[in-house]
């Protein structure tokens, strides 16, 4: 019997087509392409996306066996990690977040206790402390046992496109090289391989609503 036509997805297109399509991009292509979608998403599926990772995340053993977390602060259509934050701390958790250093283009770990009066926009509008409280909380990267890793387009053997700048790739690879390293996406960021780099960081987990990646390093 013949086989149907597949159904295309919300965006016109079969999963045979997208594949297709993804394999010929390049990685300027596909993280604008992959953001662009990211960023149709309705601002309530987004936060119900969220809410679906940041369950599964807060319920992994290696998030319950970690002291420390080093954890980015959710901006715009990226999946939101304000709950996971406070979850945390309520477990007595140390949570640090990153700030953006420009002009030495790395990413500073600071401690934050309160982050609805810590957190406040920084460069390009990011969630950050302020400078004061940077240099006063400012921790030790060694210390960090996990790492929680925004992005643009991952895949599941790990392999993770950033936003361009390469400041995790620099912040996991020369300062906190030891520890867990758990991406944060939607299932519509996930694709069939990422064009990798030498200087890219692969991801040990990448958490979607919809499954738990396990990868290897």
């Amino acid at each position: 019997m013949a086989q149907g036509r597949r159904k295309p997805d919300r965006y016109g297109q079969t999963a045979g087509e997208r594949l297709t399509g993804m394999e010929r991009m390049g990685r300027s292509e596909l993280r604008q392409t992959i953001l662009a979608r990211r960023d149709r998403l309705p601002p309530a599926e987004q936060a119900g996306k969220s809410r679906e990772i940041v369950a599964k995340l807060f319920d992994m053993e290696e998030i319950g066996a970690a002291g420390h977390l080093f954890v980015y602060a959710g901006f715009r259509s990226e999946v939101q990690t304000g709950d996971f934050i406070d979850q945390c701390l309520a477990a007595g958790k140390t949570v640090s977040v990153p700030v953006t250093l420009v002009e030495s283009s790395s990413l500073l770990a600071v401690r934050i206790t309160d982050p609805k009066a810590q957190l406040r926009p920084g460069y390009c509008g990011i969630p950050e402390p302020p400078p004061s409280l940077a240099e006063r909380n400012r921790v030790d990267p060694a210390t960090i046992d996990v790492v929680i890793v925004p992005g643009s387009v991952f895949d599941s053997r790990g392999g993770r496109l950033g936003y361009g700048g390469g400041y995790y790739d620099r912040f996991l690879s020369g300062q906190a090289p030891g520890a867990l390293r758990i991406a944060l996406a939607y299932d519509l960021q996930v694709v069939d391989r990422v064009p990798m780099e030498p200087h890219d960081q692969r991801m040990d987990r990448v958490v979607t609503e919809k499954t738990i990646y396990r990868c290897r390093r």
